[in-house]
């Protein structure tokens, strides 16, 4: 990838974070962001806004959106299909399971966080435990494991739906499942950034071995690729920030599903490129998103809402694309 690629990508993402700062209910003007940045005195309004309610969301989405993008990304090259997601094998219908579950159950905040992460794992688990307990294939084996756990997680919400008090915890299953950043505080803020970083940290060290892994199986295996010690890391780092979005904000949906493939065809498919143009073009994506959703009606959107309105056409272009090639 050529230098100013990465510059073009840096640029965008500076853009995003300005206008994540700046636009709003309230707006915040350019003098106001730089007085804030360099220490200078600002109204307590402003400070409010910029370091209470908008710097905690800013942060949150720019890592969940440069943790779900790479997710994105490497779950289409192990599995070597471009219309995979991060959600393939499960983990964010087991954490809105864990989610629904909480709130019925009429868990804190917290609670509900911790939960809804421990089930987007046990999900995984599951798939992995019946995965490796099934000869053939093991790509084919993980992903129809994975429709069939993600199948029975979808079930159990729709139960809960179906059974939890239409007055109150209903309409609040239904909204954290659309997907929100509105309910973030600074406290979430250091686990998030700890697990996202756990997560990418090992994708970016396996760089190399991802791109031999496009080649084929076999190939990578004679080239000394552990392919299976890969593809465990991969899915247990996908995982990690699936569940950790899933738990804080909901379901976000294709996320990791558009920003690969505009990654790739602007880059190329060299994982050495790719990767940090996913971190850097995904936490662009949601901090925008999140920037729509809070600002364009007098009540915020989902940002689940927001990201199927603008993915679903694009994976009608995949589509496509993808039948013209036969």
């Amino acid at each position: 990838m050529k230098k100013y690629n990465i510059a073009i990508f840096a640029l965008i993402f500076i853009f995003a974070l300005i206008i994540s700062f700046a636009i709003g209910r309230y707006s915040i003007s350019p003098i106001s962001l730089l007085k804030a940045l360099f220490g200078f005195t600002i109204t307590a309004q402003e400070k409010t806004i910029i370091f209470n309610l908008r710097l905690p969301r800013i942060i949150i989405a720019t890592f969940l959106g440069a943790g779900i993008s790479l997710s994105g990304l490497v779950y289409q090259g192990i599995f070597q299909n471009p219309m995979v997601s991060p959600d393939l094998l499960g983990s964010t219908s087991g954490a809105g399971f864990g989610a629904a579950l909480a709130i019925l159950l009429g868990l804190s905040y917290l609670e509900i966080t911790l939960v809804s992460f421990l089930f987007g794992i046990l999900a995984v688990s599951f798939v992995l435990l019946i995965s490796s307990r099934v000869r053939g294939n093991p790509t084919l084996t993980l992903v129809l494991s994975g429709m069939m756990v993600s199948s029975v997680f979808s079930a159990l919400i729709s139960f809960i739906k179906l059974i939890a008090d239409p007055e109150e915890a209903l309409p609040q299953i239904t909204y954290f499942l659309m997907g929100s950043l509105s309910s973030v505080r600074k406290e979430d803020i250091l686990p998030v950034v700890i697990l996202i970083v756990i997560a990418i940290v090992p994708i970016v060290i396996l760089r190399w071995s991802l791109n031999i892994m496009t080649q084929g199986e076999e190939e990578a295996k004679a080239l000394g690729v552990n392919t299976k010690a890969v593809r465990l890391a991969s899915i247990i780092s996908a995982t990690i920030v699936t569940a950790t979005a899933t738990s804080l904000c909901g379901m976000i949906s294709y996320v990791g599903l558009v920003i690969p493939h505009l990654v790739r065809m602007i880059t190329g498919c060299d994982y050495r490129k790719t990767v940090p143009a996913s971190i850097l073009l995904g936490s662009s994506f949601l901090l925008l998103v999140d920037t729509i959703s809070r600002s364009i009606a007098t009540v915020e959107l989902p940002i689940g809402i927001l990201t199927s309105l603008i993915g679903a056409p694009f994976f009608l272009y995949l589509i496509v694309r993808e039948a013209k090639k036969l």
